[in-house]
């Protein structure tokens, strides 16, 4: 018998009962959908995560001081960067304060910053200009306001040229951010940024606690953190005063977490596909019982032990595949409704989908082949005789 005719053969059989063969696939279909779905969740969680460290640069240093005895100074920051292996550096200091303007107040968060800050961590003007070097060299009282300190104190972002009290100290405010919105990294809708020697003075903070490195191109992260290292071992003398966080080590280490979660994950979802080969594996075996006249009028017309069991075989992968499209159907649209209400962006990838029905197809034909050969076994006299 040709493979063809087998196989409608084998949808009529799973057609003609159509409840029992949804009830069937009942186990195939939570299995692929708790598979594609985890999975997916997994990775996009891992997409959105490593896109948003991306965007500071897999070629950064993080570098935090925390020395109580010792202080890093403005003029030794930036003299790392004369280093071969540093291509820029880009201190900060953190603090907060109000602004006021128009009659109106707003919490701000203040970061003073230099000139290379845009450039290390790429935040975009909506209009106006960064804070430049000029700025910083001459402690000048500009600013750079997030978003929604512009709309909070003026209704509006068309603010270039007009003045910001913050701290009790009067401001120009040369440049409005882009919305930014709130982001794994945090937002600075909320931020204003002045020069880092006028923050020293506003924030009363001489020292430097916190600066970001970018290594040069003919070099590499391990190089950068490593000649850091070194200089500031020299000033401080004890590693504990300090730490070097190098972004390609944790992207690389969130690569290996998220992998390592993607398999544990499927491993565990996977259990449901075993169950629902069971489930089919058991409906087979009570389809071969009822069709054991079936089974022996046609071998007795001819019919060989390989066509019986193709035949059964068949119609067992027929209903997980079925099971596992219709899973990954109900996933995908799990998936979109996560979507939509959401910043997210969440899909099943064709490598998911790939694994979910091949592995949904070989659950199929585990589970089928004990039953198809049963029926391939059964000779036709006793078939027949069977009532």
């Amino acid at each position: 018998m040709k493979t063809s005719q087998a196989a409608k053969m084998a949808v009529a059989a799973v057609l003609a009962n159509k409840l029992r063969s949804f009830l069937t696939m009942l186990g195939i279909i939570i299995g692929v959908m708790a598979v594609t779905l985890l999975i997916s969740l997994v990775q996009g969680a891992s997409g959105t995560v490593t896109d948003s460290l991306s965007s500071l640069g897999g070629d950064q240093l993080i570098v935090s001081v925390t020395s109580r005895s010792k202080r890093m100074l403005l003029s030794e920051v930036e003299a790392i960067a004369e280093e071969e292996s540093i291509a820029q550096v880009s201190p900060t200091i953190d603090g907060s304060g109000t602004a006021k303007a128009d009659g109106n107040s707003t919490s701000v968060s203040i970061t003073g910053i230099t000139e290379d800050y845009e450039s290390v961590q790429g935040f975009d003007l909506l209009t106006g200009r960064n804070i430049t070097q000029t700025d910083v060299d001459y402690r000048l009282s500009v600013c750079v306001i997030g978003y929604t300190v512009a709309e909070d104190l003026f209704g509006t972002t068309d603010v270039l040229d007009e003045t910001v009290r913050i701290s009790g100290r009067d401001y120009r405010i040369v440049g409005v951010l882009e919305e930014s919105g709130e982001t794994l990294l945090g937002s600075n809708d909320s931020t204003v940024f002045i020069p880092i020697t006028n923050a020293q003075r506003l924030l009363s903070q001489v020292a430097i606690t916190s600066f970001y490195a970018v290594v040069s191109e003919d070099s590499t992260t391990d190089a950068g953190e490593s000649a850091i290292n070194s200089i500031l071992y020299e000033k401080f003398g004890d590693d504990d005063d300090y730490s070097v966080i190098n972004m390609e080590d944790v992207l690389e280490t969130i690569d290996t977490v998220m992998a390592a979660m993607e398999m544990l994950l499927g491993a565990i979802a996977g259990i449901s596909l075993v169950v629902g080969g069971i489930g089919i594996m058991n409906i087979m075996l009570v389809s071969v019982t009822e069709r054991t006249r079936e089974i022996g009028i046609r071998k007795a017309i001819g019919a060989q032990k390989s066509d019986i069991v193709v035949q059964f075989l068949i119609e067992s992968i027929v209903i997980s595949v079925a099971g596992g499209i219709i899973g990954m159907l109900l996933s995908q649209g799990i998936l979109s409704a996560i979507n939509a209400f959401s910043s997210y962006s969440f899909g099943i990838s064709l490598s998911v989908a790939g694994i979910a029905l091949g592995f949904s197809a070989m659950v199929g034909i585990v589970f089928g082949i004990y039953p198809a050969n049963k029926a391939a076994k059964l000779k036709p006299i006793n078939a027949l005789r069977y009532e």
